[in-house]
């Protein structure tokens, strides 16, 4: 698929208009994944269900409330469900939807540029974008 030519700008200009994040989907999304623990939500979740402490296990420095909150937002983005579990001892698993293992691929190809970038862009950034934990 051929991209828009969405950067070019009339001669002389100096740059295009603003446009709002909700007018452009890659905007939209590259937005969406860069608010803090979405991405990464979607890496551990990536290996199979999990129930909220094993996520927060994960993501040191997250709290409770943001994880019950991001896990909300991905559901209603469609990328994540949320599963009941019955037995003992009861509880709760997310994970990712079709949708969701979509974004997988993205996130690979994120991760093998952070791993393999040169020293001057990855210099700014720790090894692995995911950390240690990320396997896919």
């Amino acid at each position: 698929m051929a991209r828009a030519a969405a950067f070019e700008h009339p001669p002389g200009a100096d740059a295009p208009a603003a446009r709002r994040p909700e007018d452009c989907s890659v905007e939209h999304w590259l937005a969406f994944l860069g608010h803090r623990w979405n991405a990464l939500l979607l890496w551990h979740l990536g290996d199979g269900p999990k129930r909220h402490g094993e996520l927060k296990g994960r993501l040191p420095g997250v709290t409770p409330k943001v994880l019950t909150a991001r896990l909300q937002e991905l559901r209603g983005a469609g990328l994540v469900v949320r599963e009941d579990i019955a037995g003992f001892p009861a509880g709760v698993v997310y994970r990712l939807t079709d949708a969701g293992r979509s974004l997988l691929s993205i996130l690979d190809q994120i991760d093998l540029w952070a791993r393999t970038a040169p020293c001057s862009a990855a210099s700014a950034m720790p090894r692995s974008l995911f950390g240690a934990t990320g396997s896919h």
